[in-house]
């Protein structure tokens, strides 16, 4: 990894999968002067896909939610550059990585400091051709096998002590390979004790099924559920 400081903003990022300029490649316009945007996808804020020289990417600008976002949209109290949302997430990623969980790799994130506050922004691999768990529930269920492939995932990143504080069907990709990934890890640590943590992130994840039933019409039962925890709880010799 490399890290670049100037004018109160600092980079990190990793030369291996970014060969474009650190300093210009979380702008939109920069990727639209390439002709290099793919796709963009809305939620609190826009997610840009574009194409890199090394690989795809997914480019995010952080964006806080909730009513206090209506009134400070995207700054954030500074500590210390490793702790600035863009920078943990990063590192967080890059360890799960290493650990062999499939999450989408790190490629650069940027910190940009105004008096006490900061903004960030996060270029990350985008993962090919996979859908989110809703949209390929709306199409048909999955087999028994593809559920407990959720499941194991799942038990790989607790595993390395990851609490993902937001796990639901949206956060879970499924590739043309049948191969499952995990996302979006802006707010989530490394959790050095068991206080419940790891049922509380199951927890959240069923809820989530269970309202996309209705709210979606994905194809979900219960007995889904118990494959994604027969996966969850098999052994590593298994």
């Amino acid at each position: 990894m490399e890290i670049r400081e100037q004018d109160n903003c600092q980079v990190m990022f990793d030369p291996a999968l970014l060969a474009e300029d650190p300093w210009q490649c979380f702008e939109p316009d920069f990727w639209q002067r390439q002709q290099a945007v793919l796709g963009s996808a809305k939620g609190r804020g826009t997610t840009w896909f574009v194409r890199g020289e090394q690989i795809d990417m997914a480019l995010r600008h952080y964006f806080r939610g909730g009513l206090f976002g209506k009134l400070v949209k995207d700054q954030y109290w500074f500590n210390t550059w490793s702790t600035c949302r863009s920078m943990a997430e990063f590192t967080l990623l890059q360890h799960l990585v290493e650990q062999g969980v499939r999450v989408p790799r790190p490629v650069a994130a940027r910190v940009c400091k105004s008096g006490p506050y900061y903004r960030a922004d996060l270029l990350t691999e985008k993962v090919p051709q996979a859908t989110d768990l809703v949209a390929r529930l709306q199409q048909g269920a999955l087999s028994a096998g593809q559920w407990q492939a959720v499941g194991d995932m799942i038990r790989r990143m607790h595993d390395c002590r990851v609490n993902h504080t937001d796990l639901n069907a949206h956060n879970i990709l499924l590739d043309n390979q049948e191969q499952i990934w995990l996302i979006d890890f802006d707010k989530c640590s490394i959790h050095r004790d068991d206080d419940g943590w790891q049922e509380d992130n199951l927890s959240r994840l069923r809820r989530s099924f269970v309202k996309e039933v209705d709210k979606a019409g994905i194809h979900w039962q219960e007995s889904d559920w118990q494959q994604l925890l027969s996966g969850y709880r098999r052994s590593p010799a298994d």
